[in-house]
């Protein structure tokens, strides 16, 4: 809990680690994620650190492990990726892995180069199968044509079309593919340039063949093309080569086709045989290789970071020893020496590694221990901002103050379960795999903040439960306060007749038993004036949460003074501060309570009025009417003068107490330079140091104090503060706005849809009511649980942004990123990561 609390205490440690031994060392603390390292080396390039070679040789194998882990996906092979967590390996090793990765790579390459060959073969000859196919019929009906205009040709049936080139001067063909969306501007293109010296007929092919350029299933037509003169023919060729057309040669007479057609088909059944036995070796291959990718990947991108992590420190003049500074949390010191040792004790070192801290005026990271649990939350308060160094953290308060404000808006008992359950599921298979590892973003955010879901589930069925209210409908689970029976009273009963609406009055004698047990009585929901009721009810509440709420943030600031030793902020600003929000806000919510109080059913139609008793004590007048109780006038001047006094000293206390002790240190120090000249050891000036940070200001706060600059901070706090409390008393009248309309909201969708269902009486209406209720369910779970849910969370965000955290909270800190192997992404999701 104290972690959670304030951040852990960290402190600056150099490492010295011997040549030999700091491999192993930086691994050790990589598997444990204890200790941040600086960069020691700034001004250098990072093409010119040490270790840049060994990092191109592991940026060499990720670009293999890249392209195997391509491989292995396009054959649909799985990886077996699992809880293995393999050291990362030693210098000597390294080139054994990278022999093996090449040799893979190389073996790999031929056979896909080999299968692309084969494939790129296989679909020639299938295209050239095709055009023989289809072309045959252009022949026999250009034949056919032939005979209509010569007749005597049809004596001679067995004449090819060799017989029938003679009939023209110098007729050439050419045949080919070409993609279907392509052919009709080819078309056109041949009829403009070739002037109608051509005869193009083509045919679309069944099926689909595959792209050789992109791969990709397209879509092919044969095309047969007659041309007269040599010239043509040349202007035909550079047209087909335009459209990436594949040309192909076309037989001379039926004899050389058919004898095309036979070496075709062999050869078709050869490359089918030989491309399969490619790929059964292709994917032998691939399959040995996916059972060490998932090795490799972890240890290649351990070892990377590894020298990244050594390309940060420094060497010593000896070239013996590297120096390394890091932050580390205090606790985990013997931690940290222990890895040194173990790293030592691995390589074989006869010198060990050692640490040692060093002072440092430079200000830590902010390191906050969080578990399964508390991570949700933390990250709610991280969002806003990370916490300073040691300065309070809003996330263990938080974890009750979001979810309760949450369900004060969004109090509905049947919703709550709702969202309980579905929190709870996710808690239950928390490590499933497939659950947390997923592509979906959304799913991901809902995932990590299960326990912030349970908790809001949980609490809302309690505000559901206060509220009494469930989809809309009240529950009758303590018995109505209300005595119906005293209504058949015949005067109550004829006016029960007379009036179609009537609204509850507490104060008729015999009708009002007392109160309900637990939250509201069930009877209002019947009631005309349930809404001015509700509506007194939860605009009250929110001012009291709210003032409680922003008064704790306002408390919570002590802690903070108290740990930096700046007792003066607890009489010149906490005090103030203090004073200023309960003397007016915290006034009000005493009137609040001393009318619930004091007041009775019988006085609620003379019960003076909160709101205008507020405004005169801004406007210092008295009140003609009842007040609350007695000398109300006098106490409110009082309250008043008290928080007008309390502003200039929180405007002015400040500054001018850092100005006296600045002049008073300035007389201090003089003494103290003539004690540095006659003796400045170091033990003195850290005394001197400490004695400083006792009273409150450090020497740099001093030495370069500005009382412009200073009081123009307190100037802006100051406004900022009181405007503040203000608006921000004013924001958490959202707790009432969004309770009451998620309440309205529930209660329409229950009208307009759940209602039509019930309201047959008949057979049918048992039918009717399954689709209505399975409507009803979709957008109550759409509409008031997603999207009324998300709108609530929202607001509750902002109270603790704006309105809480402001008060105690600066969230000017950097986060401790630890190197941690831990860290890294290993999945194969995402192949740029390789």
């Amino acid at each position: 809990m104290g972690s959670l609390f304030r951040s852990e205490e960290m402190c600056l440690a150099q490492l010295f680690l011997q040549s030999g031994s700091a491999y192993d060392c930086i691994s050790e603390l990589g598997e444990l994620g204890l200790v941040e390292f600086r960069d020691l080396n700034p001004s250098v390039n990072s093409f010119q650190r040490k270790f840049v070679n060994e990092i191109k040789r592991c940026e060499e194998m990720e670009r293999i492990l890249g392209y195997l882990l391509r491989e292995i996906k396009k054959e649909d092979i799985p990886l077996p990726e699992g809880e293995v967590n393999p050291a990362a390996p030693l210098p000597k090793h390294v080139m054994v892995i990278m022999e093996q990765l090449q040799r893979l790579e190389l073996e790999l390459s031929e056979v896909t180069r080999n299968k692309e060959k084969l494939q790129k073969n296989l679909l020639e000859l299938t295209e050239y199968t095709h055009m023989l196919r289809i072309t045959r019929n252009f022949v026999h009906r250009s034949a056919e044509v032939q005979y209509e205009e010569f007749p005597f040709l049809e004596k001679e049936p067995m004449m090819d079309y060799t017989s029938m080139q003679r009939l023209g001067a110098k007729l050439g063909f050419i045949s080919g593919l070409i993609q279907s969306v392509k052919i009709e501007a080819f078309e056109r293109m041949l009829w403009r340039v070739c002037k109608g010296y051509t005869i193009l007929s083509y045919s679309e092919v069944d099926g689909l063949l595959e792209d050789p350029a992109t791969g990709e299933p397209t879509r092919s037509v044969v095309f047969l093309i007659s041309y007269w003169g040599d010239q043509i023919g040349q202007k035909v060729k550079k047209i087909c080569d335009c459209y990436h057309c594949h040309l192909y040669p076309y037989p001379n007479s039926n004899e050389e086709r058919t004898d095309v057609v036979e070496g075709l088909r062999t050869r078709i059944q050869d490359l089918l045989t030989v491309l399969h036995r490619t790929e059964d070796y292709l994917r032998q291959v691939l399959i040995k290789a996916s059972e060490s990718v998932y090795v490799w990947v972890i240890q290649v991108k351990k070892m990377k970071a590894i020298y990244h992590i050594l390309n940060l420190c420094s060497f010593d003049v000896t070239n013996k020893c590297l120096i390394a500074e890091v932050w580390c949390p205090v606790n985990d010191l013997p931690a940290l020496q222990r890895a040194l040792e173990d790293g030592s004790r691995k390589s074989g070192a006869t010198v060990p590694s050692f640490v040692n801290c060093i002072p440092s005026n430079d200000t830590p990271p902010t390191l906050i221990r969080i578990n399964t649990f508390t991570s949700g939350f933390q990250n709610i308060v991280d969002a806003y901002g990370v916490s300073s160094y040691r300065e309070v953290n809003p996330a263990p308060y938080t974890i009750i103050t979001f979810p309760f404000l949450f369900a004060v808006m969004f109090g509905d008992l049947g919703h709550g379960i709702i969202m309980a359950l579905f929190a709870l599921w996710m808690v239950l298979y928390e490590n499933d795999c497939k659950l947390k590892k997923t592509r979906n973003e959304i799913w991901n955010i809902f995932f990590e903040g299960r326990y912030i879901i349970l908790l809001m589930g949980i609490f809302s069925v309690y505000t559901g439960l206060i509220y009494n209210d469930c989809f809309s409908k009240s529950l009758n689970l303590f018995g109505s306060g209300w005595n119906v029976s005293a209504m058949f009273v015949p005067g109550v009963w004829s006016t029960l007749h007379s009036n179609s609406f009537l609204a509850l009055d507490p104060n008729v004698t015999g009708v009002f038993k007392g109160a309900y047990p637990l939250g509201i009585d069930p009877i209002w929901n019947l009631a005309s004036n349930r809404l001015t009721f509700l509506n007194s009810y939860k605009m009250k509440m929110s001012v009291i949460i709210g003032i409680i709420h922003m008064t704790f943030g306002v408390v919570l600031g002590v802690f903070n003074h108290l740990h930096f030793r700046r007792t003066f902020n607890l009489y010149l600003i906490f005090i103030p501060e203090l004073l200023f929000l309960l003397c007016l806000f915290g006034y009000l919510v005493f009137m609040i309570i001393y009318k619930w109080l004091f007041f009775t059913v019988r006085d609620s139609q003379t019960a003076p009025s909160i709101l205008i008793h507020f405004i005169n004590m801004f406007l210092m007048q008295g009140d003609s009417s009842q007040p609350l109780y007695p000398g109300q006038a006098g106490f409110q001047v009082f309250l008043l003068i008290v928080a007008v006094l309390s502003v200039p000293v929180l405007l002015l206390g400040k500054p001018l107490y850092l100005y006296w002790q600045h002049k008073g240190r300035d007389h201090l120090s003089m003494y103290r330079g003539y004690q540095r000249v006659r003796r400045s050891s170091e033990e003195e000036l850290s005394l001197m140091h400490a004695h400083d940070v006792e009273e409150g200001t450090s020497l740099d706060i001093l030495r370069h104090f500005d009382f412009a600059d200073v009081f123009l901070h307190q100037s802006i706090h100051t406004i900022e503060y009181c405007l503040g409390c203000i608006s921000n008393t004013a924001s958490y009248l959202r707790l009432w706005a969004l309770s009451l309309a998620h309440a309205q909201l529930s209660e329409v969708l229950w009208a307009m849809v759940m209602r039509v269902g019930l309201r047959v009486d008949t057979s049918v209406g048992i039918v009717f009511l399954v689709p209505v209720f399975g409507l009803f369910a979709v957008l109550t779970v759409s509409i008031l649980l997603v999207m009324e849910g998300l709108s609530a969370f929202l607001h509750a965000l902002r109270l603790h942004w704006v309105e809480f955290q402001n008060k105690f909270y600066s969230g000017a800190g950097v986060k401790f990123v630890p190197f941690a192997f831990s860290l890294l992404h290993t999945s194969f999701d995402n192949e740029g990561l390789l």
